[in-house]
């Protein structure tokens, strides 16, 4: 048997993702020995509660309420908290004890990486986190080290399981928003609180955080747009499956020219994917993050976004990369966020849109909708009406040639405030042509 260095893991949480992270560690000791040419030890698991129910049966000699006694006896320091505080001051503490650190802190990330990324590069640090953005799928170290040298363009993303299961489950039975959430409640999907997830505040962090990489730009958290999914209903599904589309929560970097300089745009919102696009076919509590480079071209990463053991993957991934690392020596890779491109607004963005509308039912409306439409600079591709029958109203379906953000907005407003218009159902843009 060869005799390995030993390195000590500090584990900071034991919730669904640390329990199983602590029993790998523990079941799979010689083999991830072997892969990181070091013996991972667990020297503890920091908690809050000693005596909560837990996932899994450890050794409850691992377990302990003094987090800062525990990662100071540590070689990698494994934040499984989540949120802001105590998580931020613990990786802050644990850099400055000499610690690597392993994170699946995506919320942490979004709102103080660089803080993170200074202070562990100041001390030849590194920071993992590829379970942070899209659980089991490998997406940061393609971006951060293995299309380094390429040049991405775009990425789109389906990042929250919840959402998409929400939207599968409309899209394929025709059912409700609020009836398809009450069971992603029951099923674990969704929390009792369920507003990080449908209102895209969590794909938005990640947002920021792919974004980050692939453009090297830090992206602060409140320069990304976003949109969540409660406006989306049945009627809204039906006319997407109709024009061949499938409404998903969609998480767009785009590289974009402003004045003949590059920028980028961030964004986060409830879209129209083409059914023969690789990203209508994510189902369930998927994840998909599809990258497009220019030497690369098309790269399409799918897999399992959430689940304890899913998850525990990555983080075991980043684990043994991080001990392989204290057995060559030398300092971290740190964070290449140098470029600094301006952050566009969503005004600035060009795509197509579906608008749909409620109006009077009488001879003339198509023809000022239509004129509403070109003043504001927006060009109609098709159009759809249906009458509602004894309402004295029909419903129109348009969708547009490529326009700005911009233009489309202000003319939305003006639909609105038309006379021949009882209500604008809907805009919706179009993703992924």
């Amino acid at each position: 048997m060869i005799d390995y260095r030993r390195l000590r893991i500090a584990l900071l949480g034991a919730g669904a993702v640390g329990s199983q992270v602590a029993r790998l560690l523990i079941e799979q000791r010689a083999e991830l020995a072997d892969r990181a040419g070091a013996d991972l030890e667990l020297i503890g698991i920091a908690v809050r509660n000693l005596d909560a129910p837990r996932d899994v049966d450890l050794p409850k000699e691992l377990y302990t309420t003094d987090a800062e006694s525990l990662i100071h006896g540590a070689d990698i320091v494994v934040e499984l908290i989540g949120g802001i505080e105590p998580a931020r001051s613990l990786i802050l503490e644990s850099i400055n004890s000499g610690a690597d650190i392993v994170t699946a802190n995506k919320a942490l990330l979004a709102t103080h990486g660089s803080e993170i990324y200074d202070a562990a590069e100041q001390v030849g640090a590194s920071v993992s986190y590829e379970a942070a953005v899209a659980g089991a799928i490998p997406i940061i170290r393609p971006l951060r080290d293995s299309l380094a040298g390429d040049r991405v363009t775009r990425i789109t993303g389906i990042v929250n399981g919840t959402t998409n299961y929400i939207l599968d489950r409309m899209d394929s039975e025709g059912a409700d928003f609020a009836e398809v959430l009450a069971d992603a409640q029951r099923l674990g999907y969704a929390e009792a609180d369920p507003t990080a997830d449908v209102e895209a505040y969590d794909a938005a962090q990640k947002a920021a955080i792919l974004a980050s990489l692939a453009f090297h730009t830090t992206v602060p958290l409140d320069s990304v747009h976003r949109e969540g999914i409660t406006s989306i209903d049945a009627a809204m599904i039906e006319s997407a499956r109709h024009a061949g589309f499938v409404i998903k929560l969609v998480a767009v970097t785009e590289l974009l020219q402003n004045d003949g300089h590059d920028a980028i745009s961030v964004r986060v919102y409830p879209a129209l994917v083409p059914r023969t696009h690789p990203l209508a076919s994510v189902h369930g509590a998927n994840n998909a993050v599809f990258v497009e480079a220019e030497a690369a071209g098309p790269l399409m990463f799918y897999g399992a976004g959430a689940g304890g053991v899913q998850t525990a993957s990555a983080v075991l991934g980043d684990i043994v990369s991080a001990a392989r690392r204290h057995i060559a020596g030398g300092v971290g890779t740190g964070e290449s966020t140098r470029a600094n491109l301006p952050i566009l607004e969503i005004g600035a963005v060009t795509t197509r849109y579906q608008i749909t509308l409620e109006v009077t039912d009488q001879p003339g409306v198509l023809a000022t909708v239509a004129g509403i439409l070109s003043d504001g600079g927006v060009s109609v591709a098709t159009v759809e009406q249906t009458v509602v029958d004894g309402a004295g109203t029909a419903r129109l379906v348009i969708g547009t040639h490529t326009a700005r953000e911009e233009d489309l907005s202000s003319t939305a407003q003006r639909l609105a405030a038309s006379d021949v218009v009882t209500r604008v159902a809907s805009v919706l843009r179009v993703e992924g042509e």
